[in-house]
């Protein structure tokens, strides 16, 4: 994750402009999130792709939406290895009993237990 921030650090810190404004950057990932939300509509919503529409994949969109949240990242100085890790702590101790693992499911079905 490190090397992907350096790497978009690297790519915008040619421009004189560099990183947005925090509440630019955030209009910029709503907009990216909307695009996302756009094809994984068409894809598997009920809204099928106008003709005139320009042809993109939800791969696409992910990879703006990434870019787009690294740059949000590096302009506010966030290590994002370090934001996911403390959200993954957060999973395995507060969330730890949220979901039914899939080893459990499995031996509630052979005690009886899956009603």
């Amino acid at each position: 994750m490190k090397e992907l921030q350096q790497d978009v650090h690297a790519y915008i810190s040619q421009f004189k402009e560099g990183y947005f404004s925090p509440l630019a950057m955030l209009a910029r990932l709503t907009e990216e999130l909307g695009e996302l939300a756009r094809e994984v509509n068409h894809y598997y919503g009920e809204k099928p792709k106008k003709a005139t529409e320009k042809e993109r994949t939800i791969e696409e969109e992910l990879g703006d939406l990434f870019f787009v949240l690294i740059c949000f990242a590096n302009s506010l100085h966030i290590d994002l290895e370090q934001a996911l890790q403390a959200v993954l702590e957060k999973f395995r101790t507060r969330d730890q009993n949220r979901w039914t693992r899939i080893a459990e499911e499995g031996r509630e079905e052979r005690d009886g237990r899956n009603d």
